[in-house]
Formats: C-alpha cells, sequence, structure tokens
C-alpha cells in the first residue's frame, strides 16, 4: 500500500480551491436570515433546498448525520417505473415514474445512472403466468413510451446465456423490460454539489438540539455541530422538517403532543461478490405483491429486500442474521446456490421506509409524499421515492409558494417558470470521459487503468478531470486505495475538500464503495484519516 505522507494538504492549494471550512460555514449560518431553512440531508431535504436556490431563495441545509447518511444510502439503487404498480391499476402513477426515470437518466444524470435489463422469471407453480407477465411487461414498456424497448418473453436458455446463475429447474419462460440504477449516494451528492452552486448553505453532522420560535411561529433552530461540538443557530422565514424517519421526533420539538404522521417498514439488502458475469437483472415474484431483486451493481450483486414494520429507534436499525436468511431464501427461488454462499457476502445494510401512518401491509403500502404544517408553522414532509426525487422537490416547492399569509414572500422565482430538466454537475457521456481518462495520462507516467477510468466517469461525470488532474500534479494520489477496488487516492483528497466528507465512513461508505466491497480494512481507514487529519 502506497505511504501519503508527502501529499500536502490541497484545500489551500489555488489550482483546486476547497469548501469553506466548517467554522466558516457555521459563521455564515449564524450571521443570515435565510428565506428556508431545511432540515433533514436525505435525497428528498436535498432535492427541496436545490429547488428552492434555483427559484433564488436564500437556503440553508443541516443534517445530523452525513448527507444521504441513512435511508437515501441504503436503497435498491434503481430509477424504476415500479412494474408492481401496474397489478392494482396505477398506470398513471407507473407512466408519471417513467417520465421522472427518463428525464433522470438520459438529461438530468446521464453520467450517474445506467440502464439496466431486467429478467422476471416465470416459474411452473409461481405467483404468476407467463402470458400475465408477459403482457404486464409489454404494457409497462409502452408507458415508457417504447423507450427501453419493447417488453416480451425470452426463452429460459437465452436468459441463462446472459445470466448464468439463474435458476433453470421448472423455469417455464422470462419476461423482458428495461429500467435504470445508480449509485443512490452519489447522486444525493451530486444533488447537493448542485444546491450550493444554485446559492445555498451547507452543513452535515450538525445536530438540531432545539427550534427557535418568535411569537409562537417556528423561525429557526438551535445546533451543535457534531465535528467541533461548537454551539450556534439558524434563523429563518420558514423552516421545513425532512428528516425521514425522524420526521416526528422534529415534529415533537415543536408541539410536544403532535400526533403520529407516519410508519417505518425496514428495507434489507445484502451485498456480494459475483461468482460469474451478469448481463441482466432478476426481478423475481415472491407472491402477489412482493419481489426480489438480484442485481448486478458496482461489479458486485446486490440481493434484497424485506419489508417488515418497524416500531424502534431509527438511529438503531440494522441487519439481523432473520434478515440475512430471508433474503438468501428468496433469492433462491430463481438464483443458483453456488452464488448465495455466506462467504461471498462483503456487506450488508438496513434503510426505513416512510410510509404514510395508518393499518394495512406495508408491502401493499403506496410510497406517498407526506405534508403536515405544525401549529408553529413548521412544515413536515417524509416519504416518496427515489425515482420522483427532482418531483418531490418541486412539489414541496409548490406547497411552500402557496402557504397562506406567504411566509416566504414574493421576491423569488415561481417553481413553475424554472427549467424542468435542469442537470446535475458533472454531466458527460461516461463513455467518453473514461476515454480520455485513459488516452490523457500524465505522459511521463502509466496510463490510467480502465477499470478506474470506467469507475471515475460514472460517478463523476466530467468533474472526473478534476481528480485525474491531481493524480497528475501528485503521482502517489493515482495509486489505488485498496488492490481490489477500482478507486484511487486522488478520490479521497477531493471527496475531503469538494465533497464534506468529514468522517471515515463518510469517504469509504458514501463517496467511494471501499465498505460496500468489503475492503475498508484498518489499514485503508487509518490511511483515510490520516488524510481527513491534513484538511
Amino acid at each position: 500500500m502506497t505511504t501519503l505522507q508527502s501529499v500536502p494538504a490541497l484545500g489551500t492549494h489555488p489550482a483546486f480551491g476547497s469548501n469553506p471550512s466548517r467554522a466558516e460555514t457555521r459563521e455564515q449560518l449564524s450571521r443570515a436570515t435565510f428565506d428556508l431553512l431545511v432540515i433533514g440531508g436525505g435525497i428528498l431535504g436535498i432535492s427541496t433546498a436545490w429547488h428552492a436556490a434555483q427559484s433564488g431563495l436564500r437556503v440553508a441545509l443541516v443534517d445530523a448525520g452525513d448527507f444521504a447518511g441513512a435511508t437515501s444510502s441504503a436503497s435498491s439503487k434503481l430509477l424504476h417505473g415500479g412494474l408492481r404498480y401496474l397489478q392494482t391499476g396505477a398506470v398513471k402513477l407507473v407512466a408519471e415514474n417513467h417520465f421522472e426515470r427518463r428525464a433522470v437518466s438520459r438529461q438530468v444524470a446521464p453520467h450517474l445512472a445506467n440502464p439496466l435489463t431486467f429478467y422476471l422469471p416465470v416459474y411452473k407453480g409461481g405467483p404468476h403466468g407467463a402470458a400475465k407477465l408477459g403482457a404486464g411487461v409489454f404494457a409497462y414498456s409502452a408507458l415508457s413510451a417504447f423507450g427501453d424497448g419493447v417488453g416480451h418473453l425470452l426463452s429460459p436458455a437465452r436468459a441463462q446465456q446472459d445470466v448464468p446463475e439463474l435458476r433453470t429447474e421448472n423455469l417455464k419462460a422470462v419476461a423482458v423490460y428495461g429500467d435504470d440504477q445508480m449509485n443512490d449516494a452519489r447522486m444525493a451528492l451530486m444533488t447537493v454539489r448542485a444546491a450550493v452552486e444554485a446559492g445555498a448553505v451547507v452543513l452535515n453532522h450538525a445536530v438540531v438540539t432545539g427550534l427557535r420560535f418568535t411569537k409562537g411561529r417556528v423561525t429557526g433552530a438551535e445546533l451543535k455541530d457534531g465535528q467541533s461540538g461548537d454551539e450556534f443557530g439558524v434563523d429563518a422565514r420558514l423552516v421545513l422538517n425532512a428528516t425521514g424517519p425522524w420526521v416526528d421526533h422534529l415534529r415533537r420539538m415543536e408541539d410536544p403532543k403532535a400526533a403520529p404522521s407516519i410508519r417505518l417498514s425496514k428495507g434489507v439488502h445484502l451485498v456480494l461478490k459475483r461468482t460469474s458475469p451478469w448481463k441482466a437483472a432478476l426481478a423475481t415474484p415472491i407472491d402477489k405483491y412482493r419481489i426480489t431483486f438480484a442485481l448486478p451493481w458496482e461489479d458486485m450483486l446486490l440481493l434484497g429486500t424485506t419489508d417488515e414494520q418497524y416500531e424502534g429507534d431509527p438511529a438503531e436499525v440494522s441487519v439481523g442474521e432473520k434478515d440475512i436468511a430471508q433474503i438468501l431464501d428468496e433469492a433462491a427461488f430463481s438464483v443458483r446456490d453456488q452464488q448465495l454462499r455466506s462467504d461471498l457476502i462483503t456487506y450488508s445494510f438496513a434503510g426505513l421506509r416512510v410510509l404514510p401512518g395508518g393499518p394495512g401491509d406495508t408491502a401493499k403500502a403506496k410510497r406517498e409524499t407526506v405534508v403536515t404544517e405544525g401549529r408553529g408553522g413548521m412544515l413536515s414532509v417524509a416519504g416518496g421515492k427515489w425515482t420522483t426525487f427532482r418531483h418531490i422537490g418541486r412539489t414541496v416547492m409548490k406547497k411552500l409558494e402557496a402557504l397562506p399569509g406567504r411566509p416566504l414572500g414574493d421576491d423569488f422565482e415561481p417553481i413553475s417558470t424554472l427549467p424542468k430538466r435542469l442537470p446535475l454537475p458533472g454531466i458527460a457521456n461516461p463513455r467518453a470521459v473514461a476515454h480520455r481518462l485513459v488516452v490523457d495520462g500524465p505522459a511521463p507516467g502509466p496510463r490510467m487503468a480502465p477499470d478506474t477510468a470506467k469507475h471515475l466517469a460514472t460517478h463523476y461525470g466530467s468533474l472526473a478531470f478534476d481528480i485525474a488532474r491531481l493524480a497528475n500534479e501528485h503521482p502517489e494520489l493515482g495509486e489505488r486505495v485498496h488492490p481490489d477496488a477500482p478507486e484511487i487516492w486522488a478520490q479521497v483528497v477531493y471527496a475531503r475538500d469538494h465533497e464534506w466528507a468529514e468522517t471515515v465512513d463518510d469517504v469509504l461508505r458514501r463517496r467511494t464503495t471501499l465498505t460496500i466491497r468489503g475492503l475498508a480494512t484498518d489499514e485503508v481507514r487509518g490511511q483515510v484519516q490520516n488524510l481527513l487529519d491534513k484538511r
């Protein structure tokens, strides 16, 4: 492993610049009165902050942990129309989801999303027949204007060529359709960056310890810097509670008698090493309502998910042996045993879906966005799904614009007048970026490895060239963090100086893929910490 003792603190390097320090950001937050304070740095809060800043509002965004540090980085990594919604007759919902999916993957973030072919196996005795699923995937692709091809049926033999680990015993047919995939943590970080470029002030690891009130109305928050321990406050004309699973906790800060507005469902995923190439994903029906996924993702295999009601502390959600057994058992419906060995598991993670309050099976609940207004005027928003993150941000903005008394005033651009498909930073053709990274390597040194070039291109887009320049200027930063992963040390420095990485886990779990690959060794963690300490 490389030594990085000679690498300087690059945050002050004139060629690269850096984000403001935490002290500078706290000062910015403390001395201004913001139009909107967004509490919660999951994708829902991030998207709202982005759209609000684009409208010309003065926006602050804070989170108790890291951006996308909870549920928003614990998803199935899909941008999808929602095939299962068709059987409930939600045709309009599927069409709307497809519209958003295509907008994100084609115009907003083609550098962060990629098309993924899905195989839906039809087994003898399964919950659905071949004719029904064949018609379903055709209708599904029609609602996407056949932009991903025409949904159809495939023979088991043909499907196994693309997915060698597909279980073919009693397999009658395979239905085929298309959706998209992403790295959720990277998509969230790029959206934070877009919000900042539009003027938002952001700070992660900043815990809300109380709310500020003026004549009974919520007008800001008291905070504590989770890194330094410094206490400070933020004043705002309007406060938006977008804390996801913690939304009712913050509502009770506003009103101790606030009734619960949501319920939680736990979803668990496993990451495994692959035993063979996977050219398509599997979506296998378990029963009438549930599907289990086997997804090629980040050169690994992602399995999931579970769906069970959760009533504990959101901070303590975890993966249990029962969860692991359930996922492996359900995957075994369509995946061969040799791919499901427990020794292949490199990582597991749990997230909490936020669902509307009320009775009923969480697996059948709609992923609706819940918006409530408290007696102190704080707006709380929760729920929704990753695919529609832009739509949710725009919807929340419309609600803010229409609030009685117009607390935000009139001195901003209505959301309806803004461009509908603003791209995220780094937008570029990832294949072209990867090619350039390989070809344009430093003249005296070795070319960038193709797997590293592809990784940078599909996680940063054109911003990958900034990372390449760091590696060119400091060759030790061009070396791999771990020999079995594509990441290079320049990404760690870039995460520190440009992506608000404060802790080792911020770097290894959300800015890179080292943790999900099972490669966050003690040695790696120690060297990452050393680089973070050089800021």
